[in-house]
């Protein structure tokens, strides 16, 4: 590991055993709760594939830390005493995958290992796997041939609002209905002056969360001009697709198992995982989402970025001639589109409950636009023309509409003895 990889794990180390290793002693209890919270949770632990830390671990990782007078240095992940040598496989095999890789520059592992058995280079009983053979010659320096080193420089967006950033990180377990539920951060960063437009936490990361965080974003920070989202299948979806376009922003998608591409949003999700999380003592969602607003606005938001040289809040509004405003119908933007053809009674079946509209869409493929939570409030579109809000079926009316030879209407209301004559209901 380099130094600054080992800094990051030991940054991440002390995030975790931050609350155990205070200078406020602890009761037993709350030491053994806090433990079990921490076992319990999954975490993205920096440069490995594990999610998982144990109870020993922590405990040692304490122990440590108190032993070395709290110096960050204590936490740094150990070197192997081994290094460069491979542990399952004797130095005759390492000197024959060598000498082959040597021989045979530009062959891939699994020929390597195919060689070596062919030729009986390998020393009886032991068995080469493909992953440690990679590693073994990898750690040698000779899997570099032929590899293009791909352009990694650093950049940054020229403006506020040309570049928002945004992913998904897994948050604090909270209480629900009596239950423990997992979180989820989803937030979004401008890449010119690392201010965070919102943030939220969820109990899911489906894309009904991503989208109100969108929305609250463009309503508090205006519109960017691009957004740089990751593969998820929230991230996949159409109707983010469609949303973007509709309101003109470019939506760009990180190239697969490349993370590089999102390091200042990562970055920020570390700030938040060693600076929010381990003073965070509420046990709700709201309580979580509350005080965690705070700290971006109050204490993110005014403090200087090491980066930038200034808070993020006075870098993104300096230059407010530069923002886009959302549009006032920005609501409309976030609607889902489905397609119907309206029948020759000239009604729409949708989501279980029928609608009617105008006569003159009959037979026609038409959009309907519409609000998961909001059934009374549907538009109707045809070729880019709207021909407004559609109602329900009143059937009660219906039968009481007599159509004459023009397809006009006359609706007969028999209370009170009292005829009234109407036009056409649309």
């Amino acid at each position: 590991m380099t130094e600054d990889e080992k800094k990051q794990v030991a940054v991440f180390r002390h995030g975790v055993i931050f609350d155990l290793a205070s200078d406020v002693e602890l009761d037993h209890g709350e030491q053994e709760r806090l433990l079990k919270e921490k076992c319990s949770r999954k975490w993205k632990i920096p440069f490995s594939p594990r999610t998982r830390i144990s109870r020993s671990t922590i405990l040692d990782w304490v122990r440590k830390y108190k032993k070395g007078n709290k110096k960050l240095e204590t936490l740094y992940p150990a070197s192997r005493s081994d290094q460069g040598r491979s542990r399952s496989m004797d130095e005759d095999t390492c000197l024959g995958l060598v000498s082959l890789k040597k021989e045979m520059p530009g062959a891939v592992v699994p020929y390597l290992i195919k060689c070596m058995d062919d030729r009986g280079m390998v020393t009886p009983g032991i068995t080469l796997n493909p992953p440690t053979v990679y590693r073994f010659l990898h750690g040698q320096g000779l899997m570099k041939h032929g590899a293009t080193q791909q352009d990694r420089r650093k950049f940054e967006a020229e403006l506020p609002n040309d570049l928002w950033q945004s992913d998904v990180m897994h948050g604090p377990k909270v209480d629900v209905d009596g239950k423990q539920r997992k979180t989820f951060l989803t937030a979004i960063i401008d890449d010119h002056s690392r201010l965070i437009p919102h943030a939220e936490f969820y109990l899911s990361e489906k894309l009904t969360c991503y989208l109100d965080v969108l929305e609250q974003a463009f309503l508090k920070r205006g519109l960017p001009r691009k957004l740089y989202v990751d593969n998820g299948p929230a991230f996949r979806s159409h109707h983010l697709e469609y949303i973007t376009a509709s309101l003109n922003i470019s939506l760009i998608h990180a190239r697969p198992y490349m993370p590089q591409g999102k390091g200042k949003i990562e970055r920020w999700f570390k700030t938040v995982r060693t600076s929010f999380l381990p003073g965070f003592k509420g046990h709700t969602l709201d309580h979580l989402n509350e005080t965690f607003d705070l700290w971006v606005n109050d204490v993110y938001h005014q403090k200087k970025h090491r980066s930038i040289g200034e808070t993020p809040f006075k870098r993104f509004t300096s230059r407010m001639e530069c923002i886009r405003p959302a549009p006032d119908n920005l609501k409309d933007h976030f609607r889902n589109v489905a397609r119907r053809k309206v029948a020759k009674d000239r009604t729409i079946t949708f989501k279980g409950s029928l609608y009617e509209a105008p006569v003159c869409l009959i037979g026609k493929q038409v959009e309907v636009l519409h609000h998961a939570n909001e059934p009374d409030n549907i538009e109707i579109r045809w070729e880019n023309r709207s021909y407004g809000i559609i109602r329900h079926v009143d059937l009660h009316i219906n039968c009481r509409v007599k159509r004459d030879e023009n397809n006009m209407s006359d609706v007969i209301i028999t209370g009170n003895n009292e005829n009234y004559e109407g036009g056409e209901l649309f």
